[in-house]
């Protein structure tokens, strides 16, 4: 059976595009990150593509110019963000969708947001979260309101070093699983995406 993910984040910045990288390539499956805000030069999916060698980069739905909130960045560009734009498009192979920003990220002035599409997607969703100060209320935000919208979630991944008091506070809490901690690294290439791919294999 195909294994299907959205991969979302505890806030910005927290490495989703890398843990991205690393399940799509364990699964030899096929990318999609719907939207895209600034850096259309060095996109998130021109990443997965330079990380990965296995995985089939889906086109964007929205590449927006200005790296701010969606929402904004349409307007700027003299676009409106529509979720019939943004339907889950047919892959009969394992797939990985990647978020932008965090659930409640804004995505047009009707108030559609993130967790909005992922409740649409109705696929599975695994939680990126970072250790930083205020990281364990955003991982247990993140993971109620998924909870609450009834969105199954297949675990946490935590980014960075050990810390054991921020996680089995995180994982206790909310009764989900630890599926695997990525280290933060100097360079990211794909020798690294492909060891960290083969450690996760099991584990999805």
């Amino acid at each position: 059976m195909n294994k299907q993910f959205v991969i979302t984040g505890i806030g910005t910045d927290v490495g989703k595009t890398v843990v991205s990288s690393i399940i799509a390539e364990s699964l030899k499956a096929v990318y999609w990150k719907p939207i895209q805000a600034g850096d259309l030069n060095n996109s998130d999916s021109q990443k997965v593509a330079r990380y990965t060698s296995n995985v089939t980069i889906l086109r964007e739905a929205y590449s927006l110019s200005t790296p701010i909130s969606p929402h904004a960045a349409a307007d700027i560009d003299g676009l409106a963000i529509s979720s019939s734009k943004l339907k889950l498009p047919v892959v009969k192979s394992n797939f990985i969708i990647e978020g932008a920003g965090g659930l409640m990220v804004p995505l047009n002035k009707d108030g559609l947001n993130i967790l909005d599409l992922i409740a649409l997607w109705d696929l599975e969703t695994i939680i990126v979260s970072r250790h930083y100060l205020g990281s364990i209320n955003h991982s247990l935000l993140t993971a109620e309101i998924l909870k609450h919208r009834g969105i199954k979630i297949a675990g946490f991944i935590f980014v960075g070093n050990e810390k054991k008091s921020t996680e089995s506070i995180i994982l206790n809490t909310s009764g989900l699983k630890m599926i695997a901690r990525i280290p933060i690294v100097k360079k990211i290439d794909k020798s690294f995406i492909l060891n960290q791919s083969e450690k996760i294999k099991s584990k999805l």
